[in-house]
């Protein structure tokens, strides 16, 4: 019998933990690159073994010359490796606010969800390894995003999961070789014009030069332990949030007595609440309203992204812009 190859091994072992915690048929999201290559061919490989039938989606973004050719041909890899249902979805980017990646971003996931209801599928695989985890934690820590941030990338959330977050960049792109896939390396990833592309290149190579190969995978913890402490957080914030609201608003004699760290957390979720747009709203609109209750000096209205204003008025924060 033929000896697997350890970094086959080490994609279908997470995988296959993966698959058998899901209720149902899921999709793989894969470009054609080793990370999401890799991860579709262990779930191919693994889904009938544990029961669950597996399909692929590729989005084709529109971006480059040559991507619909690609995105089908990774739609006929798929079939050929037994996926059912396969799905080519094409999106606009133009149009959207933000930058071109978080542009892109947006119109995948909308993809995805769009093509995961049509077909049914209880979970969409996503192929982000450990170094993505990484990066994202040295690009949180660059940005001052806070604990939210650090804690990177869910395992799950929502119908999106990710096998690939203890596994290695290196080992997605040796198991594509092991197994004789062709691969695609999307131009992105190596253009400086990206932060993500300039940490991948640059900053966290210095870090693994300067402190060990090491890093790579205790930055990637460091996410776990803090999601984990951030999770038990907001559940508390969402007791808090429940206890703090009033007939107009939020008690602000309610909100004062909260530690700064719950109270923060109930600010952010009440402004997610009011409308305000999670991509836009950052720590200076939290403490703009942290200031109506722990700094009231009988200033105007807090302004908060999507164009909500915010009061204290008669003892209570309240929405003044409808």
């Amino acid at each position: 019998m033929a000896r697997i190859p350890p970094p086959v091994a080490t994609v279908r072992a997470a995988v296959r933990a993966a698959l058998t915690g899901l209720p149902g048929p899921v999709l793989v999201a894969c470009s054609g690159g080793a990370d999401s290559l890799a991860l579709a061919a262990a779930a191919a490989f693994t889904g009938p073994r544990v029961g669950v039938p597996v399909g692929l989606v590729t989005v084709d973004h529109q971006l480059q010359e040559g991507s619909a050719v690609r995105a089908l041909a990774v739609a006929e890899w798929a079939r050929s490796a037994g996926m059912a249902p396969v799905e080519v979805a094409t999106v606009a980017v133009g149009g959207r606010t933000g930058g071109p990646e978080a542009a892109a971003r947006e119109a995948r996931y909308e993809a995805l969800c769009s093509v995961a209801e049509q077909t049914g599928a209880a979970a969409v695989l996503l192929g982000h390894t450990r170094d993505d985890q990484a990066e994202t934690v040295l690009l949180a820590l660059a940005r001052g995003a806070g604990p939210r941030g650090v804690a990177g990338m869910p395992y799950r959330r929502g119908i999106f999961v990710r096998p690939l977050l203890d596994v290695a960049r290196a080992d997605t792109r040796k198991a594509c070789a092991a197994l004789g896939l062709a691969t695609w390396d999307d131009p992105h990833n190596t253009d400086d014009a990206y932060a993500r592309s300039r940490v991948r290149a640059a900053a966290l190579p210095a870090l693994v030069t300067a402190l060990g190969p090491a890093v790579v995978a205790n930055l990637a913890r460091t996410a776990s332990l803090v999601a984990a402490d951030v999770a038990y957080l907001d559940a508390i914030a969402a007791e808090a949030l429940s206890s703090a609201r009033s007939d107009h608003g939020l008690s602000v004699a309610a909100l004062r007595e909260l530690p700064e760290a719950i109270r923060g957390r109930v600010l952010h979720a009440w402004a997610r609440e009011l409308g305000a747009p999670g991509t836009a709203l950052s720590h200076r609109h939290v403490a703009a309203l942290d200031a109506l209750v722990t700094g009231w000096h009988g200033q105007g209205p807090a302004a908060l992204p999507g164009g909500i204003h915010v009061a204290r008025r008669a003892g209570d924060l309240v929405r003044t812009d409808l």
